[in-house]
């Protein structure tokens, strides 16, 4: 018994000592791209910076907040379209990277068939993709473009295939740049018949999604309408000095406060009931 524990003290005192005298390897420094920075590039807008976004999402506001205090008089309600408008270029943003998402979710498939064609015909891999540059589907181009001229600077693969995949940003680039990655370092001859059932599988996924977001887009509608319709009124009355100026009182500030919350909570609930699964970059 008192060598069991005089073990256990002992292994306690080793793992206390080695705690702090044993070097800890150096963490890498290097952080990924923020969150504001991924959506600007699925937005296809990467040059603009983070903090350009914040700093027009500030102006807006800051802009908003004063004419709708010069209109209306009242702080409370100024602030309130103050913060609708900060909010705007953000939205905006997250708009766009969703249609650009959609858009190229559209033209993969002739992208890939486009490349299983030069692959097929005796093309090697840095040809082919540079040749989507010319033949490929027309939001695409400069992606592939780039990445030619880029392949002939270089003349390393896998570094040009990771700068295609930042400059497309897009999970699908991700999977084909990956596809073609493994297949020039492994080798095969199934490389056709691969990309062939990868574009299937993009095309029928493509009209699946399409479809169901046809039958959904009233829920996205109603939801957009519903939310905007209260503060549409709100910025009309904005124009009647005496009706406005009951919201600087604390019951105004207190009604505008719960409908703000509730306008956020229900539209999110919706957006969310609404939503479809959006695929994630996970080979980025």
């Amino acid at each position: 018994m008192g060598a069991l524990v005089g073990l256990g003290v002992g292994t306690g005192l080793l793992l206390i000592w080695s705690a702090f005298a044993v070097p800890r390897p150096a963490r890498p420094t290097e952080r990924g791209p923020g969150r504001l920075e991924r959506m600007l590039a699925s937005a296809g807008i990467g040059s603009v910076s983070p903090a350009a976004l914040v700093a027009l999402c500030s102006v807006s506001g800051l802009l908003a907040t004063l004419v709708v205090q010069v209109a209306s008089g009242t702080a409370t309600v100024a602030l309130a379209f103050g913060v609708i408008a900060a909010y705007l270029p953000l939205a905006v943003v997250r708009g766009r990277a969703v249609r650009r998402q959609r858009e190229l979710a559209e033209v993969w498939p002739d992208a890939v068939d486009n490349l299983a064609s030069a692959v097929r015909a005796g093309m090697s891999l840095p040809d082919a993709l540079a040749g989507l540059g010319v033949r490929g589907p027309a939001p695409l181009r400069a992606a592939f473009t780039a990445f030619g001229l880029d392949y002939q600077v270089s003349g390393r693969f896998g570094d040009c295939l990771d700068r295609l995949k930042a400059r497309l940003a897009d999970p699908v680039g991700d999977r084909v740049c990956e596809s073609l990655r493994v297949a020039r370092d492994v080798g095969g001859g199934d490389l056709g018949r691969l990309l062939r059932n990868l574009s299937g599988y993009l095309r029928d996924d493509a009209r699946t999604r399409s479809e169901l977001e046809a039958r959904q887009a009233w829920t996205v509608n109603g939801a957009r309408l519903a939310v905007a319709a209260p503060w549409v009124v709100l910025l009309l009355m904005s124009f009647q000095t005496e009706v406005i100026g009951r919201y600087a009182s604390g019951a105004g500030v207190v009604v505008l406060a719960v409908g703000a919350g509730l306008c956020l909570v229900a539209y999110r609930l919706m957006m969310r009931i609404g939503r479809l699964p959006v695929e994630r970059r996970i080979l980025s």
